[in-house]
Formats: structure tokens, C-alpha cells, sequence
């Protein structure tokens, strides 16, 4: 099967993320780096968004779940964007998805979650 890769490069957006004290009272940044294998299943029509994955509407979903409640847990906000985006897009064979808090230390750059997952046969 041929595929085709999908991503998104520091994603940035605020979220209600955290289980410290500080973290329950206001949003903090997040960036979010996802790579998606897609099934190509027909031509790319150059004048028809429908022969490809409208990763316009990948981006909806991701903001969507990482915006609409509060997580206390990034592995829980990982798993939730993982589980949305092969629920919502049945094109999508493989994820590999990173959810990362820019400002959570001083002394480096981000910290964060990783994962992959790939659609079971």
C-alpha cells in the first residue's frame, strides 16, 4: 500500500494542562509534533481537496482535544489526541504524535510525551 506523511511542526496553542496547584488556575503553551502515515487510495486530483487527507481538518481535531477540557496528565492528552485521530480519520495508518510544555522547566528547551501507534490490522 502506498502511503503518504502528514505533519505538523510545533503546533503551538494553550491548554488547560496540569496537575500542580498553578497548573489548575490558567492555561499554559503547548507545541505539538505529529506525523501521520496516510493510505493513499486514489490519485491527487491538483483541483480536488477530496483525493487527499485535508490535513486542514487534522488541525481542528488536534486543537479541539488538546482546548476542550481540562487534562491533568500530558500522557492522558497523547493518548486522547491518538485515539480522536484514528477514530475521526480511517485513512490514518500510523501516528507518531509529541505533546510537549515549552515553559515547564527553566533549564531545557520543552519536556514532553511521545508516542506511536499504527492502526491494527
Amino acid at each position: 500500500m502506498l502511503t503518504r506523511r502528514i505533519y505538523f511542526s510545533q503546533l503551538a496553542l494553550d491548554a488547560h494542562i496540569g496537575i500542580l496547584e498553578h497548573e489548575l488556575k490558567a492555561t499554559q503553551p503547548l507545541h505539538i509534533d505529529v506525523e501521520l502515515d496516510v493510505n493513499i487510495h486514489q490519485p491527487v486530483d491538483d483541483l480536488d481537496i477530496q483525493t487527499v487527507l485535508d490535513y486542514r481538518l487534522v488541525r481542528a481535531a488536534i486543537v479541539q482535544e488538546c482546548t476542550q477540557a481540562h487534562v491533568h496528565l500530558i500522557e492522558t492528552l497523547v493518548e486522547q489526541v491518538t485515539e480522536r485521530l484514528l477514530r475521526d480519520f480511517p485513512e490514518i495508518n500510523t501516528i507518531k504524535l509529541r505533546i510537549s510544555k515549552p515553559n515547564a522547566f527553566s533549564d531545557c528547551a520543552a519536556v514532553g510525551i511521545a508516542i506511536e501507534r499504527s492502526r491494527q490490522a
